[in-house]
């Protein structure tokens, strides 16, 4: 970690990108739930009229994020995050000032910007130039600030709400998050290691080329990137939606105190999965296996939730093992881009990745909400084991395909 007697800048630079992480999802991720709870209160709008809106932004940002690396060669990483930020501010101030229906459009919008240049592809172009051999780990740790963006910024929301109303809460978000990210994106993201005369990971030479070669075609036709895409999409649709019925499958066995306090812990094992899967992994191992085994962690502790629906013990253990494996939907793809695509590529990789998956969980919550109210608490987890399994089937699937071309 230390270039003689300073610590590695690639370090501090994972640090900045750990603070922007923490206010994207803050307003982004996990400000969506807080946004259909305050304006239903509020102004007494329909949660299907918000929660249309929330998808939107979603499924918006899924189309803008292709954009990104275009936008990275021709404005520079600090100028387009510095943009960003300002989008997500600007759009958390559009949903605490909406006083119409049709005041939540410009505010989705504005989100789904912000969300489209400042979430995981962001993060990893922030990190990638500083890491190779130990890129698992330094990006773990920037993404950790995803984590603790909701545990920083939902009970933030809530006590401003609370203070101030949706209206004045949003102002303070917004100054918040303008103030923080606009001098670090200038302090810390405008160099790569040339500019410091270093190389990746503060090594004295640089890494040896990696031997994966360019494959031909669109990423469409690459048999690699649709399992990839593929299998998690399906994972984060049953991460999303589970998450998104999880209180309320957890509030009559565990109370309403119990159930927070389950899902916070489901917070604290992502921190813990992802951190343990990023400085664990070993340089050599086939990164689909540790994908596909984190999604099979995941499909036990939902079996577990669906088996014993009733049981407190059952369904603390199902969101232990079930919150092990949530930050690693979130790191591992770029881990199985870096072997798996040249390096120029694998930006372009992440963000059509990015796209095909919110696609897919913008949805998450709706359909987990219907199989919850058609079929009760086991329907969700018993929704989202299948749904796992499906992605660490489709993940292999493509780990076979790569073992064929390279015996062939």
């Amino acid at each position: 970690m230390r270039v003689g007697a300073r610590v590695f800048f690639g370090w501090q630079v994972v640090a900045a990108a750990f603070v922007i992480a923490v206010c994207s999802w803050g307003i982004n991720f996990y400000g969506p739930s807080v946004y259909l709870h305050a304006l239903h209160a509020r102004e007494g709008w329909a949660p299907s009229l918000i929660s249309a809106a929330i998808t939107l932004h979603f499924l918006a940002s899924g189309a803008l994020v292709t954009r990104l690396p275009a936008l990275h060669r021709r404005y520079g990483l600090v100028a387009v995050t510095r943009a960003g930020m300002l989008a997500c501010a600007a759009g958390a101030l559009a949903w605490g000032h909406a006083t119409a229906p049709w005041h939540m459009l410009p505010a989705a919008l504005l989100t789904a910007l912000g969300w489209a240049l400042t979430s995981g592809v962001a993060i990893n172009a922030m990190v990638a130039p500083w890491f190779d051999r130990r890129r698992g780990a330094a990006l773990s740790m920037a993404f950790n600030g995803a984590s603790l963006g909701g545990v920083l910024f939902t009970p933030l929301w809530a006590l401003l709400i609370d203070a101030f109303g949706f209206a004045g809460a949003s102002v303070g978000i917004a100054l918040l998050v303008a103030a923080v990210s606009w001098p670090i994106a200038g302090r810390w993201l405008g160099r790569v290691p040339a500019d410091l005369g270093l190389h990746p990971d503060g090594a004295a030479s640089p890494p040896p080329p990696r031997p994966a070669a360019a494959p031909a075609g669109p990423l469409w036709r690459q048999a690699r990137f649709r399992s990839l895409s593929l299998a998690f999409a399906l994972g984060l649709v049953a991460q999303m939606g589970l998450l998104t019925t999880l209180f309320s499958i957890l509030a009559p066995v565990l109370g309403e105190a119990g159930a927070g306090i389950a899902m916070s812990l489901a917070t604290a094992c992502a921190v813990i999965g992802r951190t343990v899967v990023g400085m664990a992994l070993p340089p050599g191992l086939d990164r689909r296996l540790a994908g596909s085994a984190n999604f099979l962690l995941q499909a036990t502790g939902c079996a577990l939730l669906a088996a014993a629906p009733q049981s407190g013990a059952a369904l603390l253990a199902g969101v232990l093992l079930f919150g092990l494996g949530i930050g690693n939907l979130l790191s591992l793809p770029p881990l199985i881009a870096q072997v798996e695509w040249p390096a120029e590529q694998v930006t372009a990789v992440l963000a059509l990745l990015t796209a095909v998956n919110q696609g897919f969980y913008a949805f998450g919550p709706a359909l987990f909400g219907s199989a919850l109210e058609a079929w009760g608490p086991a329907a969700p987890p018993g929704l989202a084991l299948a749904l796992q399994i499906a992605a660490a089937a489709v993940l292999l699937t493509g780990r076979r395909g790569l073992t064929a071309r390279a015996g062939g």
